[in-house]
């Protein structure tokens, strides 16, 4: 089953429509902030589809969490937007965090920079980029695909 993962899209709605359409058969799409009312009205544009989202710092006077957990294919997934968890200065609090949760896959935003490697303990970590505006050198626009098949989990970076 396939996850796709977006963050800090800004309210640069047009990307985030094609993303879903490409992926029509995915079973759960994550935004992980920056863009939280860009993901509320993608759940209202795609009702059959499963969309989780946290709130971002841009994200002002929204109620939703700033990071959560979730399960999805035997597989326990923490996500947030990370600036509480100093993303930016290193993904090692964002990592910690996620590790107490006891997830195997974990998802940060806010960087704008994309970010993907598995520890030794076998947590995925990733950093989607941005679908709006990429940080960094050779940064480019970008969302996240996860994959789980039986106990596989495969991730990528997809440029835009």
């Amino acid at each position: 089953m396939r996850i796709v993962v977006f963050s800090d899209s800004h309210g640069d709605f047009a990307p985030l429509r094609d993303i879903v359409m490409t992926h029509k058969n995915a079973g759960l799409f994550i935004h992980l902030g920056d863009g939280e009312l860009d993901a509320v009205k993608l759940a209202e544009e795609f009702p059959q589809k499963t969309f989780l989202y946290v709130r971002g710092n841009c994200d002002r006077g929204i109620d939703t969490p700033a990071e959560a957990t979730a399960f999805f294919h035997g597989k326990k997934i923490f996500y947030a937007h990370g600036q509480f968890l100093r993303v930016k200065s290193s993904p090692q609090w964002f990592i910690e965090r996620a590790a107490d949760a006891k997830a195997d896959i974990a998802l940060f935003g806010h960087t704008h920079e994309v970010f993907v490697t598995t520890l030794e303990s076998g947590m995925h970590v990733m950093n989607p980029g941005s679908t709006a505006a990429p940080r960094g050198e050779g940064a480019f626009r970008s969302y996240g695909l996860i994959d789980i098949k039986d106990d596989t989990v495969a991730m990528q970076i997809v440029k835009i």
